[in-house]
């Protein structure tokens, strides 16, 4: 093959014999294939057969290699990304570059300048607004460079690498509110679903969502139709979800598209580290339990050219809610007149900016409750309590179920489920202590009693269920361990009536020494 490796690799047939000699070869056979092909490697970066080569090839580079593949490809990193073959190659080399090599391929993208001039392009600064700032770019030259970039990327639908979607969450940093306008048209609907795997994917899809007029909206929820649930599963996935029902107001849409395939796999969901944030949104929004600061962050992003249509935004929309919630007829696009805004906005309209104008209890209560999702939800924890109270995710759905979500939504129309849910956990709490049994106490469980302690801290009628169920007049069993924690927060609770419940029990045992407090004595709801 020697002397004809260039040849051999843009053939559909051969190509795959040098691509089974380049996996087994030594490494110092590998090099010699590489130092043959590196004066081709622009023509093999979209050449549909040789690519698989270059791409294991770029797998087995050293640094060294890693860096001179790199070097050619500036000037024609955008040119690559409108090819379908070469934006394959084009990411490749972006996933496995260090920072600064990303940094590279990015900077051409942005700005002629950054093109044409290797050394503006060596600068520290990531973030565009930066990189503008520090160099006095024009901004209105590198937005119309970037949209000659973006659009025939989007146009031939080669949204799926985390390349692009950088290149266009730095392009929303900058852009006019015409021109991020037009993005989340073009976006929205199935493109989006195939973006929202990466971190900037998902912000994307949230802005998407956030912005979005409510046909727009409308085109995001029925792309996602057939994956929710494997949506759900991925940790950046499940953030628009939980964008998607804490902002978009047509309930009737979102329950029939999202709620609906999120209840044929509830207990899944629940157990999983990233499928119960939908529910947890739900039952307890934006809690920083359970999203972390950048996952916050994520949530709570927003592009300053649309933010300034505000108010414009509100009056114009307010109106169409009607028509929005009740069928396919659509009439809040973007062409419709702006009302002129009073400059007279309530803190209230200027909370509804980004994306939502119905009251979010309401919100919740229709996907909540009137979906029959709760519901679901209390009987699938009633019938599994156990199981979940021992999972280290499930046992947060659980408690927050238990306790009838933020604002006790769920207490005035599930009160008899929820008390059914109660006595389901303090019956398996009421389960009799096994010495030669090899599964833990549920009351005795480090996960299980931490939930059964938050429980009764945060819940008085749970509280006197499990009293009188499981702990009455057998204290003294579960003075000790991780028990004694739970049998304790009787005594810290807040609420008169229920450290009052097990006082008489529970005093004589601190007397003896067998029931020690804990050093700071803090209610939980505090918190």
């Amino acid at each position: 093959m020697k002397g004809k490796i260039p040849e051999i690799a843009s053939s559909h047939v051969s190509s795959r014999v040098l691509q089974t000699c380049v996996k087994y070869c030594s490494q110092t056979e590998r090099d010699a294939v590489f130092d043959e092909l590196k004066p081709h490697f622009l023509t093999f970066a979209s050449n549909k057969y040789a690519i698989h080569l270059v791409t294991k090839m770029l797998d087995n580079a050293s640094k060294k290699q890693l860096a001179e593949f790199i070097s050619p490809l500036r000037g024609h990193v955008a040119s690559l990304l409108r090819h379908t073959v070469g934006s394959v190659v084009i990411e490749h080399a972006y996933q496995l570059g260090n920072a600064t090599q990303k940094q590279e391929l990015l900077m051409e993208l942005y700005s002629t300048e950054l093109q044409l001039f290797k050394d503006l392009a060596m600068i520290k600064e990531s973030r565009l607004v930066d990189v503008i700032s520090k160099l006095n770019l024009q901004k209105g030259s590198v937005s119309r460079h970037m949209t000659s970039v973006i659009q025939p990327i989007l146009e031939k639908g080669i949204v799926d690498h985390t390349i692009i979607h950088k290149v266009l969450i730095e392009y929303l940093s900058i852009a006019d509110k015409t021109s991020a306008a037009e993005i989340i048209q073009q976006l929205s609907g199935p493109l989006l679903v195939r973006m929202i795997h990466t971190r900037d994917g998902s912000r994307i899809g949230i802005l998407c969502v956030k912005h979005g007029s409510a046909k727009e909206r409308k085109k995001i929820v029925k792309g996602l139709k057939g994956t929710v649930g494997k949506t759900a599963h991925f940790q950046y996935g499940s953030l628009v979800l939980a964008c998607i029902v804490s902002t978009v107001d047509d309930t009737k849409l979102v329950a029939k598209t999202v709620i609906r395939e999120l209840q044929t796999i509830l207990k899944e969901l629940v157990l999983d580290k990233n499928g119960r944030r939908p529910l947890l949104q739900l039952l307890n929004p934006n809690c920083t339990r359970y999203f972390s600061p950048d996952e916050m962050a994520s949530l709570s992003l927003s592009i300053s050219s649309l933010n300034a249509m505000g108010e414009l935004e509100v009056n114009r929309e307010t109106k169409s809610l009607k028509d929005e919630e009740s069928s396919d007829k659509d009439n809040s696009g973007r062409d419709v007149t702006m009302a002129e805004a009073d400059g007279s906005a309530s803190s209230e309209t200027l909370q509804l900016v980004e994306g939502s104008k119905k009251d979010p209890s309401i919100r919740r209560q229709e996907l909540l409750v009137g979906s029959g999702l709760a519901k679901n939800l209390i009987d699938m924890c009633t019938e599994n309590a156990e199981e979940l109270l021992r999972s280290n995710f499930g046992k947060e759905v659980l408690y927050e179920a238990a306790t009838g979500g933020s604002g006790g939504i769920l207490q005035q129309t599930l009160g008899d489920e929820l008390n059914a849910l109660h006595e389901a956990i303090a019956s398996v709490a009421a389960e009799s202590k096994s010495e030669g049994s090899e599964k833990e106490h549920v009351l005795e469980n480090f996960h299980s009693s931490r939930t059964i302690r938050k429980l009764v801290l945060d819940n008085p009628a749970f509280a006197a269920t499990l009293w009188k169920k499981a702990l009455s007049g057998k204290c003294e069993q579960w003075a000790q361990g991780h028990s004694s924690k739970v049998i304790c927060a009787f005594l810290e609770s807040s609420d008169a009536m229920v450290s009052k419940l097990a006082k008489e029990e529970l005093q004589p045992l601190i007397n003896r020494g067998i029931l020690k407090l804990p050093e700071k004595k803090q209610p939980a709801n505090e918190v």
